[in-house]
C-alpha cells in the first residue's frame, strides 16, 4: 500500500508560481509512475503530468506545456510539480497518483493504483 499526500496549494494571482509537493510512503517509491491530474468544479479529472520510474522522461498535458514541470526526488520519496504563469484556468484541486510499474501510457486515471487526497488551486484574475 502507497500512501499519497500532497501539499502546496493556495490562492494567487494570474502569472504567479507554485510548487505542489507529493510526499509517499509505504513501499519503494522509485518503482512507481507518478503523475499529477486536476478536477475543476463540474468537470471530470484531466491528466496534467507525469514521469515514468525508469527513465525520468516527462508528459505533459498540452494546456500544461511550457508552463509546469514534474520532477521527483527518489530519496525523499516526493514528487512535485512546479507550475508557472499560472492562469485562472489553472483553477481545480490537484491531485497526484502513482502506479507499481509500467502500464503502456500515463494519461488517464485507471492507469493509476493510489491516490492522494488532493490540493486547491485559486488562481485569480
Amino acid at each position: 500500500q502507497v500512501q499519497l499526500v500532497e501539499s502546496g496549494g493556495g490562492l494567487v494571482q494570474a502569472g504567479d508560481s507554485l510548487r505542489l509537493s507529493c510526499a509517499a510512503s509505504g513501499r519503494t517509491f522509485r518503482n512507481y509512475a507518478m503523475g499529477w491530474f486536476r478536477q475543476a468544479p463540474g468537470k471530470e479529472r484531466e491528466f496534467v503530468a507525469a514521469t515514468n520510474w525508469s527513465d525520468g522522461s516527462t508528459y505533459y498535458a498540452d494546456s500544461v506545456k511550457g508552463r509546469f514541470t514534474i520532477s521527483r526526488d527518489n530519496a525523499k520519496n516526493t514528487a512535485y510539480l512546479q507550475m508557472n504563469s499560472l492562469k485562472p484556468e489553472d483553477t481545480a484541486v490537484y491531485y497526484c497518483a502513482a502506479r507499481d510499474g509500467y502500464s503502456g501510457t500515463y494519461y488517464y486515471t485507471w492507469v493509476y493504483h493510489y491516490w492522494g487526497q488532493g490540493t486547491q488551486v485559486t488562481v485569480s484574475p
